[in-house]
């Protein structure tokens, strides 16, 4: 089955399939990816404002303390809220530590600040990806809550980082950088077929 080869001057490029390109880079399905960017910013916003505007986070990071506290404690019965015996230590060398003080502020803000970003389109591609990483460090401290979904949803706005912010500051920004919708090169597009290959090649 032949595949599109784009040949530019750099090289040659496989270019995704219909669909990929549809759901990631075709600006039609943009007000979609606005819908999703701005409901998980929502959450991410009002997350980091709370924390903002709680002493317990912005002023010796107690709060911080008492989760990670939780979340190393390995419970005589049952299973503990860490899995991976590495995160626990981690957790366990920040605390000892006292690191707690000055990363609960990093978090508060960094929460309310991705939050931010996704609302107006900013670097959404930078924003989803702080998003991500911060819902997977919950989730590795045992916290399920929404973070599954909102880390799935943070995921495929990474993917769609040259669409998600078309209706937003992206749609300024990102042109500027020259990329996703300015200064493209010349290319010739030919079809030239792919040849299979085996599982494992």
């Amino acid at each position: 089955m032949a595949q599109h080869i784009v040949k530019t001057t750099s090289g040659r490029i496989i270019e995704d399939p219909p669909i990929a390109r549809f759901l990631f880079s075709d600006t039609r399905f943009a007000a979609v990816w606005t819908v999703i960017r701005v409901l998980i910013g929502y959450s991410w916003l009002t997350a980091g404002w709370a924390k903002l505007n709680e002493a317990a986070w912005m002023n010796g990071g107690s709060a911080l303390q008492g989760y990670w506290s939780s979340a190393v404690a390995i419970p005589a019965t049952g299973h503990p809220a860490i899995t991976f015996d590495w995160y626990r230590s981690f957790l366990q060398g920040m605390l000892s530590s006292g690191s707690y003080v000055w990363f609960a502020k990093l978090i508060a803000f960094g929460e309310f600040f991705v939050g931010v970003g996704l609302i107006v389109g900013g670097f959404v591609g930078v924003a989803a990806f702080f998003a991500a990483l911060m819902n997977w460090n919950y989730i590795m401290a045992g916290s399920t809550s929404t973070n599954p979904l909102l880390l799935i949803g943070a995921v495929v706005l990474i993917l769609a980082w040259k669409t998600a912010g078309y209706y937003g500051l992206d749609f300024f920004l990102l042109p500027r950088l020259g990329t996703p919708w300015s200064r493209r090169k010349a290319a010739q597009t030919v079809e030239e077929p792919v040849p299979a290959r085996a599982v494992g090649d």
